[in-house]
């Protein structure tokens, strides 16, 4: 039973819940979004996991995930790296947000979530039980198509991808 770190609004851990309950009840937990760039500035997006209990096949960010309890929110950004899309690199904590969303079937997201952001040439090794598909894509690309079919991305990308553009201008 895969638990989450519960925080309050500066970060700090308030205790553990199972990852399912902390969903249904709404509660704020401990969370990152790795963002991976390569060469050419172009971000690597990943389309998540048919099989996943929520947000299943839409589009997001290179990696997202929560730390364990004990872990160190950087640590476990690398450990879901190597999970999720088969390779791991150097990032760093680039900001920190707070969102709460409805993502569907009686779930919400409610997370203070770590960005990391790095850069990487490698070719993913992908998970299919973590990933269905990634692909690189220009920030301006991305930017359009959020636009025109926003339903093909994840609650938390487009917020943290807002986010990431006003950080970064």
């Amino acid at each position: 039973m895969e638990k989450v770190i519960l925080v309050d609004k500066n970060d700090s851990p308030i205790g553990l819940m199972e990852k399912m309950e902390a969903h249904v009840k709404g509660e704020m937990h401990r969370a990152f979004s790795v963002f991976i760039f390569n060469g050419n500035g172009e971000m690597m997006l990943q389309q998540r996991a048919l099989s996943k209990y929520h947000s299943p096949g839409l589009w997001t960010n290179t990696c997202c995930s929560h730390p364990r309890d004990g872990e160190k929110t950087s640590d476990a950004a690398h450990r879901r790296m190597v999970e999720e899309m088969g390779f791991d690199c150097e990032f760093d904590e680039a900001f920190t947000f707070i969102y709460k969303s409805d993502v569907g079937q009686g779930l919400t997201e409610h997370e203070f979530d770590h960005v990391f952001i790095g850069q990487s040439d490698k070719t993913p090794k992908i998970n299919p039980k973590e990933v269905n598909d990634w692909k690189f894509m220009s920030v301006d690309k991305i930017d359009v198509d959020i636009a025109e079919f926003p339903s093909r991305y994840t609650v938390w990308f487009k917020i943290a991808f807002k986010e990431l553009q006003r950080q970064f201008k």
